[in-house]
């Protein structure tokens, strides 16, 4: 099963470019929920959600409607106060719900291959529990198969990325290591991915279908190996996200 949505939702440049000028901010997920059966939220990386968040979310948007949420930054990226349990009960509303589709730990660049941060895997999944959970990784160091094993042993799964084609940025490898396959798409922003005034300016990039095309046959490959297959794009800058996921569907079906 593919699943497609964008990284984020609720984005002040999306007004007039994805969603009409006179539609109000609480009605843009159910607005987005329209054309799309998921999303990625980056809220949990910076603050730990409550049952009132997660109640809004789930009452905006249809019941097969799936989430995908950010590990909170202590679990990524501090590390060593990593809240696992308060992560955990903050997101009991939805994955008692059903409607979770994963955890995405993202790590930073700084998190280089080395034993000790293999062993922090370990940490991650015993302290996630049950939960499904995607990681990210940004360096290139992480590509080799010992790495892979690792992930399937420990029943997370890889997370795929099409980004700029920089040295020490991840390639555009595809690999299945537990029941969910997952793409991000962040853009190829060669000139302003290290140098730029704004986060945004990063994710400025319009996919050429031509680009996209040479993803088609990886994605259904990847959905022939999990149980779920999830394609997120991360391109928000004005909505060019939704112009790439609406390409891909359009190649996909």
């Amino acid at each position: 099963m593919i699943r497609m949505g964008t990284s984020g939702f609720s984005y002040d440049d999306w007004r007039g470019a994805v969603y009409p000028r006179s539609l109000p901010k609480w009605e843009w997920l159910s607005y987005y929920a329209r054309s799309f059966d998921t999303v990625e939220l980056n809220v949990t990386y910076y603050r730990l959600p409550t049952p009132k968040l997660i109640k809004g979310w789930i009452e905006r948007t249809p019941e097969h409607f799936l989430f995908t949420i950010k590990a909170h930054k202590s679990l990524t990226h501090t590390r060593q106060a990593a809240d696992f349990e308060g992560f955990y009960r903050s997101i009991e509303g939805l994955s008692d719900s059903g409607r979770l589709a994963c955890v995405l730990a993202q790590f930073p660049h700084s998190f280089h291959l080395n034993e000790r941060n293999r062993e922090y895997l370990g940490v991650l999944r015993e302290g996630l529990r049950d939960l499904p959970v995607v990681v990210e990784f940004r360096g290139i160091d992480w590509v080799v198969e010992a790495t892979f094993d690792l992930l399937e042993d420990l029943d997370l799964g890889f997370c795929c990325v099409d980004e700029p084609d920089l040295p020490g940025l991840m390639p555009r490898i595809t690999k299945v290591t537990g029941p969910i396959a997952y793409v991000r798409f962040h853009g190829r922003n060669s000139e302003k991915w290290w140098k730029h005034e704004k986060a945004w300016q990063r994710y400025d990039y319009t996919y050429s279908e031509e680009e996209l095309r040479d993803w088609v046959p990886k994605i259904l490959d990847l959905d022939s190996k999990a149980n779920l297959t999830l394609v997120y794009a991360n391109n928000h800058y004005r909505g060019q996200s939704v112009d790439t996921l609406k390409k891909l569907q359009r190649m996909l079906s």
